[in-house]
């Protein structure tokens, strides 16, 4: 059931945004009376699912979900229609505008997907306001760290004062002003002395792979066991917390991690609290040196998460700030996906990974907020300058109208066949990465 949840939610957001996508082409080329011969979501090769002829333009619903697109007479794109072209212009086609006017025409799709996350992100801060985890309320029990964060120098208990010598307000920010700006150093509190946490430039691509390499402390609670726990063996349960192994106090997740190492593959005391009563049993620690339990708590279960509310005048000018923060945050995501030494590329999933990141039970803020991101992906990616895409055309279309000189329509055929191998090929890459990462 949950995977059916993710996939309404994802065919959902995506028609939602390529509908207004291909709209915002549709309502450029009307404004500058250009003929629109297909309006299409999702693309129709040999069928459509749904089709309506209205004045000039064709509506319909195709049965292959990957996109959607809009056929503007006399312009080379996807449909490769070369005896159109063949003819003499005719003053309602688009290769008979101004240069101005067709690239208005190109560019408008992505205006309005970049227009809509803005209009997005202000509606869900005007209902829900935002929520967010305090890094100081993090600092009451400071962090528990993984291998790769503990190698760098960061230790359980931290307490994270500043980044490259910026305070970072929200916790969720910690991780992308690490990843995403490349600090120098990171500046914590242990103990009572503040020490200084060098990050070398080789150990981004580990931590870039594992957004989870620092996170706020837990005490070890209880949540579910999988099918051979050593601890469901023993006769906990689900609720308890552990305080105590082999007579050493518990009160972090991190701390039982630590100490049950010391017990690996042997039996050992463990105290648990259960509503109040501490109860006592002799549990056999695995070879890997784990109880055999999944956590419990959640963040709000053990912090106080700060909430900004905002009114309708306020929520404008904070979407724009929202807005604007993420489309930066994704071109500099985007920047490490093509800087090979981060190995960001590795990550580049396809609908799959995009499916992954929808909740699995249908939540209306959450689909606000992912089809915002989404929009501004969409935006962005549409905006590259690779032939097939909008950002492809705009390129030549700049060309033109900076040196006068029109390329020609034989060069933007072949430009766009390119385009679209290269488009062919990068979406095959992106399907063998969720293969080999989702399914192996």
């Amino acid at each position: 059931m949950e995977i059916l949840i993710k996939v309404l939610q994802l065919i959902l957001s995506l028609s939602i945004l390529v509908i207004l996508h291909e709209f915002g082409h549709f309502a450029f080329a009307k404004l500058f009376k250009t003929r629109v011969e297909k309006f299409y979501l999702f693309f129709n090769p040999g069928f459509s699912l749904f089709k309506l002829k209205k004045g000039e333009t064709e509506y319909g619903v195709g049965w292959l979900p990957l996109g959607g697109y809009v056929k503007i007479s006399g312009m080379i794109d996807e449909s490769m229609d070369r005896e159109q072209m063949k003819k003499p212009p005719q003053p309602y086609e688009f290769r008979a505008k101004p240069a101005w006017q067709r690239l208005l025409i190109m560019v408008g799709g992505v205006l309005v997907n970049l227009i809509l996350a803005i209009i997005i992100y202000g509606a869900v801060l005007f209902v829900w306001g935002e929520k967010y985890l305090p890094t100081e309320e993090v600092n009451k029990n400071g962090v528990m760290v993984d291998s790769i964060a503990e190698s760098v120098g960061f230790r359980d208990g931290d307490k994270i004062v500043s980044v490259d010598g910026k305070k970072v307000e929200k916790f969720n920010n910690v991780f992308q002003e690490i990843i995403l700006n490349r600090p120098s150093y990171v500046t914590v509190e242990r103990g009572q002395q503040k020490e200084v946490v060098h990050i070398p430039d080789s150990v981004f691509p580990k931590l870039l792979n594992n957004p989870g390499f620092l996170q706020p402390r837990v005490p070890p609670v209880i949540g579910r066991f999988p099918e051979d726990s050593p601890a469901k063996n023993a006769g906990l349960e689900v609720g308890d917390k552990i305080v105590a192994v082999n007579g050493k106090k518990i009160d972090f997740h991190d701390q039982l991690e630590q100490t049950l190492k010391e017990f690996r593959g042997q039996e050992t005391e463990v105290i648990v609290d259960r509503e109040g009563e501490e109860k006592k049993f002799n549990v056999g620690i695995s070879d890997e040196g784990y109880l055999g339990f999944y956590l419990g708590l959640t963040l709000e279960d053990v912090y106080n998460l700060h909430t900004i509310k905002y009114g309708l005048f306020e929520s404008i000018p904070a979407g724009i700030n929202k807005g604007v923060e993420t489309i930066g945050s994704y071109i500099k995501q985007l920047g490490l996906i093509f800087s090979p030494d981060t190995g960001a590329y590795k990550e580049v999933g396809s609908f799959i990974t995009i499916g992954k990141i929808f909740p699995g039970q249908w939540d209306w803020h959450a689909f606000w907020n992912l089809t915002a991101l989404l929009s501004i992906i969409l935006g962005i990616i549409n905006v590259l300058p690779i032939p097939a895409l909008d950002g492809g055309h705009v390129m030549f279309l700049t060309y033109e109208v900076i040196t006068g000189r029109k390329p020609s329509d034989k060069f933007l055929e072949y430009a766009q066949i390119v385009g679209m191998l290269i488009i062919l090929s990068i979406f095959v890459y992106a399907i063998g990465n969720d293969i080999v990462r989702h399914l192996f």
